[in-house]
């Protein structure tokens, strides 16, 4: 059996001379993001771009007529849904559509795990899209986005044990590889990607949990209550202890999902990603 160390230099050296490729989001969800960073398109600019995915534009228009965004009049076109939800939430919803795209693989044991890792994030994502109602500084569609890549580094982690068919066989030893290497290959995606720090931190730290950025909360805080709401102990004992509780005003005791109306927002955002 590979060591954990012998696993993640090969990981390292194979990525470094291009043998695994990090994944990459598709072209469009890139210049939809870095349109809309520049503060200078409009919202014909943006339907433009998102209409050369066909599959994209159908799923932002499904979004869009959903309970969770949809209006009086029902959305016909890809600029109704831009003009309707503002550039800055179609641009979180573009990535967060085109994530699913990339939790793709080439053998049945992987896709197994890859598809139990999508609908895990998944699940994050959407208590982390409630989690941050009550916070204003932080907004929810980023929550969400935050919730879908936080796990991103399992990819590139889980095509590499495939060169390693008794880590495979083993799936309790490649979960703690997993764990144990996730952060830092997560952070090199993002950074790769182009993302601005503060999601970058949520792929670094969202098992930190003595993880303390200041006073306000922010998306690692936020990843970490839904990780926890979502998965169970995760290995931590005492929940009061993790600050993330503390700066979300959230008693680690209450179940989230419990709260009226959560369950439908995260029902329907599984819908949408499901």
């Amino acid at each position: 059996m590979i060591t954990q160390e012998a696993f993640a230099s090969e990981l390292e050296q194979a990525i470094q001379q291009n043998h695994i490729t990090l994944p990459t989001l598709p072209e469009v969800a890139l210049r939809v993001r870095d349109a809309v960073e520049r503060d200078d398109a409009t919202a014909a600019k943006i339907a433009e771009m998102v209409t050369t995915d066909a599959a994209l534009s159908a799923r932002l228009l499904q979004v869009a007529n959903s309970p969770l965004y949809r209006g009086r009049v029902p959305i016909e076109s890809v600029q109704m849904a831009v003009t309707r939800l503002g550039n800055k939430l179609v641009r979180s919803l573009v990535v967060s559509l085109a994530m699913k795209q990339i939790f793709q693989a080439t053998s049945d044991t992987l896709d197994r795990r890859l598809r139990a890792l999508w609908e895990e994030s998944v699940q994050i994502a959407a208590i982390s899209r409630v989690l941050v109602q009550t916070l204003p500084h932080l907004d929810r569609e980023q929550a969400m986005l935050a919730g879908l890549i936080h796990n991103i580094g399992s990819l590139p982690i889980l095509t590499m044990a495939e060169s390693y068919p008794e880590l495979l066989s083993n799936p309790q030893q490649l979960d703690s590889y997993v764990k144990a290497l996730n952060p830092r290959i997560g952070g090199m995606i993002l950074r790769t990607w182009g993302f601005s720090d503060n999601l970058v931190k949520v792929a670094e730290h969202y098992r930190d949990y003595d993880y303390d950025s200041g006073d306000r909360a922010d998306y690692v805080d936020v990843v970490q209550v839904a990780r926890l709401q979502t998965l169970g102990d995760d290995g931590i004992g005492d929940w009061s202890t993790i600050p993330a509780f503390r700066k979300l005003g959230l008693e680690p005791e209450v179940e989230v999902i419990e709260i009226e109306g959560v369950a439908e927002d995260v029902d329907e955002m599984k819908a949408i990603f499901l």
